[in-house]
């Protein structure tokens, strides 16, 4: 980690989430990351189903083939994610949704 960064030092990423309010502000709200260990890193976070990750990969322009899929929660949580360069910052946008139950098959009368 540096020690010696300063709010000026996050610029990068702060500049990209004020662009990101300003083109996108109708797209539903993420929860935001910013970290002085990765100083020039975005992180979008969707953790209400995958339709809001959805809105943001299309507004941004980010094919389905560069999304990674994966389950965690011992395959109760699906993961969507990828990372984009945007406005000089590493954007990760991030999206948290519940694997549906499977469906009762021959259920009692």
């Amino acid at each position: 980690m540096n020690d010696g960064l300063t709010l000026d030092g996050l610029a990068v990423p702060l500049r990209a989430l004020r662009l990101l309010v300003v083109d996108f502000g109708h797209l539903p709200a993420p929860t935001v990351g910013i970290s002085p260990i990765y100083p020039d890193r975005l992180e979008l976070a969707l953790h209400s189903g995958l339709t809001g990750f959805e809105a943001w990969r299309e507004a941004l322009g980010v094919a389905p083939e560069e999304v990674t899929y994966r389950l965690q929660s011992d395959g109760r949580t699906r993961v969507l994610r990828t990372t984009i360069a945007y406005a000089g910052a590493e954007l990760e946008l991030v999206g948290y949704g519940d694997v549906p139950a499977p469906a009762s098959v021959g259920a009692a009368a």
